[in-house]
C-alpha cells in the first residue's frame, strides 16, 4: 500500500537506512574519500606543465672555459639537465630517438676561437620536439642564453670586453615535429588511452557479471584450469582492441593527417602485449570486485593516474620523482612512447624494444596475480 501523504518519521527512516547501507559498502566508502584525494594530489603535486630537469647531452667537442660556461648556463635555467658531456654525434641522435635524452648539443668545431675573433660560431641544438608540450619552453629558455650565457665571465672590471651583441648564435633542430603541431602527439598517445579505457572497462566487470547471474559457480565446476579461464576471457577482446587501433590509425591519416614514419606490422606487434596487460588488468580487477558497481570504481581508480601520469597529457619527465616511478609500471606510460616513436620517428625493432619488455613484465606479473585471486575464489 502506497502512503497518500508526507510523513517525516518513515523519510528519517528511509534516510537512516540508506545511510547504513552507504557505510556498510565500503568500497563505496573508499571512493568517497580515495577518489577526491587521488585527484588532489595528482593536480596539486604531480601534473606540472613546466617541465624541468629534461635530459641532455653534449656531442663531443673541444672543451674550453666558453663551452664550459654555456653548459652550465643551461644547466642554471634547470630546464637541462646535462647526463652526458661527451657523446658522439650519431649516439646522440640514437638516444633522441629511443626518448633516452631530450636535447644534444653541438658546438661549431673551432668554437673558442671563432668566438674570440668576433665570427658568431653557432651553437646546434637537437631538440625532441615529437612532444611540443616538453620541450616548447626549454627551446624558448635556450634562445635567451646567447645574451646571457657568458655574463659571468666578463666582471670584475672586465665588463668593457662584453660584446655588444650576442657573440654567437643558437640554432635549435626541432626533430620529428617541427612544427610543433599538437595533435601530432595527442592522436598517436589516444591510441593507448583508448584501449586502456575500453578494455579494462570491459573486463573489469567480466567475473563480476558471472557472480551477478548466477552463473560463476558453473564456471568453477568445468574442467578447465584458472590460466585457461583467463586466456579464454582475454583472446576475444584482442580482435576489439585491433579492431579500435585500426579504426584511430585510418582517422589519424585520412583525417589528421599525421605522418606514419614507421614500420604498421611493428605497432600492430607491439600493440599486443599492451592489449594483453590492459586485459589481464581488467580480469584482476574483476576477479577481486565483488559487485560490478565496484569493478567499475576500481576501473577509475587504475584509468586517472594512467591518463595523468604516462605522459599522454601532461609531460611525464616534468612530474616530480614519485609520480614517475609510478608512472614507470603504467602500461601506458610505454606505448606512449612506442606509438610516438613508431608513427613521428620512425623508431625500428631495436629502438622500441626498451619500452616493449616492461610491458611484457607487467603482463606476467598482472597475470599472475589474476589467477592467483580466482583460484583463491575457487578455494
Amino acid at each position: 500500500m502506497v502512503a497518500r501523504y508526507f510523513s517525516l518519521t518513515r523519510l528519517t527512516a528511509m534516510l537512516i537506512k540508506e545511510f547504513r547501507q552507504m557505510f556498510r559498502d565500503k568500497g563505496t566508502l573508499v571512493m568517497i574519500i580515495m577518489l577526491p584525494l587521488m585527484q588532489l594530489v595528482l593536480f596539486g603535486y604531480a601534473i606540472n606543465l613546466n617541465p624541468r630537469n629534461l635530459k641532455t647531452v653534449v656531442v663531443e667537442s673541444q672543451p674550453s672555459v666558453f663551452t664550459r660556461q654555456f653548459i652550465r648556463a643551461m644547466e642554471n635555467t634547470d630546464y637541462f639537465n646535462v647526463v652526458d658531456a661527451h657523446v658522439s654525434n650519431s649516439k646522440a641522435q640514437e638516444m633522441i630517438a629511443e626518448s633516452k635524452a631530450s636535447f644534444a648539443v653541438q658546438f661549431e668545431p673551432n668554437f673558442e676561437r671563432k668566438l674570440i675573433r668576433g665570427q658568431k660560431p653557432e651553437i646546434l641544438v637537437s631538440a625532441d620536439a615529437s612532444d611540443p608540450s616538453t620541450t616548447g619552453k626549454a627551446i624558448s629558455a635556450l634562445e635567451n642564453l646567447q645574451y646571457v650565457a657568458f655574463n659571468d665571465l666578463y666582471k670584475d672590471g672586465l665588463q668593457y670586453l662584453a660584446p655588444s651583441d650576442s657573440p654567437f648564435k643558437v640554432v635549435v633542430h626541432a626533430q620529428y615535429n617541427p612544427e610543433s603541431i599538437t595533435r601530432f602527439a595527442i592522436v598517436p598517445g589516444l591510441m593507448g588511452m583508448v584501449l586502456t579505457m575500453t578494455l579494462v572497462m570491459i573486463t573489469a566487470q567480466a567475473i563480476t557479471r558471472e557472480y551477478e547471474r548466477g552463473t560463476v559457480e558453473t564456471l568453477m565446476s568445468m574442467p578447465v584450469s584458472g590460466v585457461e579461464v583467463m586466456l579464454g576471457k582475454i583472446v576475444p577482446y584482442i580482435l576489439i582492441g585491433y579492431i579500435q587501433i585500426s579504426i584511430i590509425l585510418a582517422f589519424s591519416a585520412w583525417i589528421f593527417k599525421i605522418p606514419f614514419l614507421g614500420s604498421l606490422i611493428l605497432l600492430l606487434l607491439a600493440t599486443l602485449p599492451f592489449i594483453a596487460a590492459n586485459l589481464c588488468v581488467g580480469l584482476t580487477i574483476s576477479t577481486y570486485a565483488k559487485t560490478q558497481l565496484q569493478a567499475m570504481q576500481m576501473t577509475i581508480v587504475y584509468f586517472l593516474p594512467s591518463i595523468l601520469l604516462s605522459g599522454f597529457m601532461f609531460p611525464f619527465y616534468g612530474m616530480p620523482k614519485w609520480a614517475q616511478h609510478i608512472g614507470s609500471v603504467l602500461p601506458l606510460t610505454y606505448y606512449t612512447r612506442i606509438t610516438r616513436g613508431i608513427m613521428l620517428k620512425g623508431n625500428t625493432l631495436l629502438q622500441v624494444w626498451p619500452q616493449i619488455w616492461p610491458i611484457l613484465v607487467i603482463f606476467i606479473v598482472v597475470l599472475a596475480i589474476c589467477v592467483g585471486g580466482y583460484r583463491s575464489t575457487l578455494d
